[in-house]
């Protein structure tokens, strides 16, 4: 019952992300209260932090059903794993502000933000999303148990959604230069070559 209730909750945390993502939402927010809209960002990021913060907290009273226990090779390779995803989330939220990021202060619908296409994002079209994978595939490693299959196959689930959903607003949002930055730049794992155009 309370792995069914994790999962549980991991898909409400997921809707509720592509849900108000949504352009079509956010149009309708919006054309209804315009004024209101420079706060949209900030709500978002407190609901999530609380939900997210809410996922945590579940996590501490689930069982602790050991799956495999982890050996030295496993420690060693969860935590640089995990290291290599913090660092990435860290330059990812460097690139693009941190207070932008969570909404404060809060900005008008006007105030369109830039396409970033320079530091990480030059290598990768969603660091965050890679490196969130990194640190639930480090901490799987580690801990072994179900719990932390859970959390990583959740995350491994929704990844393909999430960014079928973001691509399309980002496209809404930026038109052809977003396209050409998809041509050119991967939407996951980087290139292990720089592609030459032709």
């Amino acid at each position: 019952m309370h792995f069914l209730m994790m999962i549980l909750s991991w898909a409400i945390f997921y809707s509720l992300h592509t849900t108000l993502t949504a352009s079509k939402l956010k149009r309708f927010l919006e054309a209804t209260w315009p004024d209101r809209m420079k706060w949209y960002r900030l709500f978002y990021s407190i609901l999530s932090t609380v939900l997210f913060l809410g996922i945590l907290g579940q996590a501490l009273f689930l069982p602790r059903q050991v799956m495999f226990l982890p050996g030295p090779i496993h420690l060693y390779s969860g935590y640089m794993i995990a290291t290599l995803g913090v660092v990435l989330i860290t330059r990812s939220l460097k690139s693009i502000s941190f207070p932008f990021f969570l909404g404060y202060p809060p900005k008008n619908s006007d105030q369109m933000e830039s396409l970033q296409v320079s530091g990480v994002y030059s290598h990768t079209r969603h660091p965050l999303y890679l490196g969130l994978l990194f640190v639930f595939s480090g901490y799987l490693l580690v801990a072994g148990h179900l719990g932390a299959l859970i959390h990583w196959a959740c995350l491994v689930l929704y990844l393909p959604v999430g960014i079928y959903f973001e691509e399309k607003n980002l496209i809404q949002k930026f038109g052809a230069p977003y396209r050409l930055y998809q041509e050119e730049v991967p939407v996951f794992f980087p290139f292990l070559f720089k592609k030459k155009r032709a």
